[in-house]
């Protein structure tokens, strides 16, 4: 069917939803409350379910323009030792494609340039949603696009779920200089993970609670393996993000409400956010885009078929999500313990 929506956020999930609806035929609106869009230089790394769904939307062939496979990549202790790799190959072999690394940027643009090619869907700035209700009464269906701290979320399901910290700050960063090992080190209470993003640069991520400072944080990993110290000093730190890691608690009893006020469906960082241990909070952003506008676009016509289009997609997606933020939530508390020599053991037992 065909019908009238608007996307609220304009992120990774909201683009690719309303890429999705527009595709199946629907008018669409997006609306952001960010007066311009996030283009901070953190790396994504894109699954191959991802990519298939991203093929679906129109905007495979743009993303692997940009995009790096992600092939070699270990586990290591602070003195460089390996003691696991990373199952980059058994995904590849699997799927038959590997997994890829784009720049939040690349990938937002990829996605705008979908959205262009339609040339009749308008993307607001500046628009901050406060009437959830009033919103849905004048269209067939809102998308909550609007991340962790939605207010189409909170104006559906309550505050009962919401941002909850985990405890860590973290660091992310990109270098000009290419890494010539790429993975995650673990230490004690903290860990560091450097993944290519492009020819001569390097993504780089770390946690550690003491560090307040770029100075800090910089000392903190001084003694750590080469190129770790390198990296952090052949960055900028007035590039650096700083941030509270936070994650939806507790999780969402439904993703969708088809409540006689109008009808929603959260998408993303809204529905499901996760700590970043596992790499899956753009994947499963997409996913869920891919889902929800597939069940659209086979539902029937009119209300009872919108509904019922959204059911089939929370059926197909939030046990599945919310499966993947609670693992990402137990690695997080893995990596960071302090217990690093049972820890160190148990990792050095997986499959390569």
């Amino acid at each position: 069917m065909t019908g009238t929506a608007t996307v609220v956020g304009a992120g990774i999930g909201g683009l690719a939803t309303a890429i999705g609806l527009r595709r199946a035929g629907w008018s669409v609106t997006v609306l952001e409350r960010r007066t311009e869009l996030e283009r901070y230089g953190a790396a994504f790394g894109i699954h191959p379910t991802a990519q298939s769904a991203l093929d679906r939307l129109g905007v495979g062939d743009a993303l692997r323009e940009h995009a790096v496979p992600y092939r070699d990549a270990h586990i290591r202790t602070p003195d460089g030792t390996s003691i696991a790799r990373l199952p980059l190959e058994r995904i590849e072999r699997r799927a038959g494609r590997p997994e890829l690394l784009i720049s939040r940027p690349y990938l937002l643009d990829a996605l705008l340039a979908g959205l262009d090619a339609f040339g009749d869907v308008p993307v607001k700035l500046g628009e901050r949603v406060t009437d959830v209700d009033a919103l849905a009464a004048g269209q067939d269906l809102v998308i909550g696009a609007d991340g962790i701290r939605s207010a189409v979320r909170t104006a559906r399901f309550g505050d009962r779920s919401g941002p909850r910290e985990v405890g860590t700050v973290a660091w992310i960063g990109i270098a000009d200089i290419e890494s010539p090992v790429h993975g995650e080190t673990w230490g004690s209470g903290r860990f560091f993970g450097l993944t290519p993003v492009e020819p001569g640069r390097t993504n780089w991520y770390a946690t550690a609670p003491e560090a307040t400072t770029a100075d800090e944080l910089r000392g903190l990993f001084a003694g750590w393996h080469d190129p770790i110290p390198r990296i952090l000093a052949a960055t900028d730190p007035a590039t650096w993000i700083r941030y509270e890691m936070r994650h939806l608690h507790p999780a969402l009893p439904s993703f969708v409400s088809t409540a006689a006020s109008g009808r929603v469906a959260l998408v993303g960082d809204a529905a499901h956010a996760m700590t970043p241990n596992l790499g899956q909070g753009a994947c499963t952003a997409i996913l869920d885009a891919d889902a929800l506008t597939r069940a659209l676009a086979a539902a029937l016509p009119g209300p009872a078929g919108v509904a019922g289009a959204l059911r089939a997609y929370d059926r197909e997606r939030r046990r599945s999500a919310q499966r993947t933020a609670f693992a990402s939530r137990t690695l997080h508390r893995f990596m960071s313990t302090e217990r690093t020599r049972l820890r160190d053991a148990a990792v050095r037992l997986l499959p390569g």
